[in-house]
């Protein structure tokens, strides 16, 4: 148990199943904190390795550990660590990613300074084999670009994120078990609600890529999860047959990166995804900074998608352009890059043929 009965600033909840191997890493990185008033709550999820005799052991008092009696997975796993988290704001982090010293401090100062914003995330790096690399998240936000790309992708990376604990607590539950895998997704969908969803665009925290992470080993439930969001989100928009195939095409070759099958797919994404610019740019009207930033990330997607199908083959290079959501340029190097992906499938297309 935590020393004392003073509530702390932050509450960091982390759901904790067989990751005596990272979560040692990860408690580490909380003591390292600039921000020193904190608890961490563990809530072991009947892991069979020693997790839990780990952080039961661990010395420092601001770690709390509670046990599940039976498996329950991990989106009730972390409802139970938000149900019992005592701070005034709540931190999401997962068992094996590392916060940089600076992360709970500057988030705190944000929302601080933001009482518009009830929940902020911050960029990430990724961990893997050692070596920290970028992550192909936007360099550059704003909290109109946020909610504009959790339109089309989740825009942050859970174990960045930082809410509001009185937030928290409306939400019943915080987030939704049916959801699995994508429930960070559907919680920034449903915490809109109460107010601005933020990024800090500096790296705080350190996402930890490996072979039994759970976006490596559950990929199909978490398309399936994300394409559910997505069309719950866009059937006012687009009516719900439409909106359910356009979450299907969003998730798989936007989000997925799977190459499009064919010129009419990739004509049925590019008209999907100007329509829901349009209409969130009606809805939202965000600022000029804002529309830039959204036109630009915009386009960075669609010549994506398009290099993914011009190195398959399966689409051309004119097919790319001319099925481009309108008002995207893509800039000289966009258009390098296309034209160098458009010869890649060239060449492929003649050596299947």
């Amino acid at each position: 148990m935590t020393g004392g009965s003073r509530a702390p600033i932050v509450s960091v909840v982390i759901p904790g199943y067989n990751g005596e191997a990272f979560i040692g890493e990860t408690l580490e990185s909380l003591a390292a904190q600039t921000l020193a008033d904190w608890e961490a709550i563990v809530v072991d999820d009947r892991s069979s390795d020693g997790t839990r005799e780990l952080v039961r052991g661990w010395r420092d008092p601001r770690v709390r550990l509670i046990e599940n009696d039976v498996n329950g997975g991990p989106v009730r796993t972390r409802n139970r660590g938000v149900a019992a988290a005592r701070g005034r704001f709540v931190a999401g982090l997962d068992q094996d990613d590392l916060c940089l010293p600076e992360r709970l401090a500057r988030q705190v100062a944000y929302l601080d300074a933001h009482p518009d914003v009830v929940l902020v995330g911050t960029q990430a790096e990724q961990l893997r084999d050692g070596k920290v690399s970028a992550m192909h998240y936007a360099p550059h936000t704003t909290p109109e670009l946020i909610a504009w790309l959790s339109w089309i992708e989740n825009p942050l990376v859970w174990s960045t994120v930082m809410v509001r604990a009185e937030v928290a607590r409306t939400l019943d539950p915080f987030t939704r078990p049916e959801i699995l895998y994508a429930e960070d997704f559907d919680l920034y969908h449903r915490v809109g609600a109460f107010g601005r969803i933020a990024r800090i665009d500096v790296p705080l925290l350190r996402y930890r890529q490996h072979a039994g992470g759970a976006s490596k080993r559950f990929t199909d439930t978490m398309r399936d999860s994300a394409m559910r969001v997505l069309a719950e989100r866009h059937a006012g928009v687009l009516g719900v047959e439409e909106a359910a195939t356009m979450a299907r095409l969003l998730v798989l070759h936007n989000m997925g990166g799977v190459p499009v099958p064919d010129r009419a797919t990739l004509q049925r994404l590019g008209a999907g995804i100007a329509t829901l610019q349009a209409a969130f740019l009606a809805q939202e009207r965000p600022d000029a900074e804002s529309r830039k930033l959204i036109r630009w990330e915009t386009a960075r997607r669609w010549a994506r998608i398009g290099r993914a199908g011009l190195r398959s083959g399966s689409v051309r290079l004119r097919d790319v352009l001319a099925a481009r959501p309108a008002h995207l340029g893509l800039g000289y190097a966009g258009v390098e890059t296309l034209l160098w992906s458009a010869a890649v499938g060239a060449v492929r297309r003649r050596q299947a043929g």
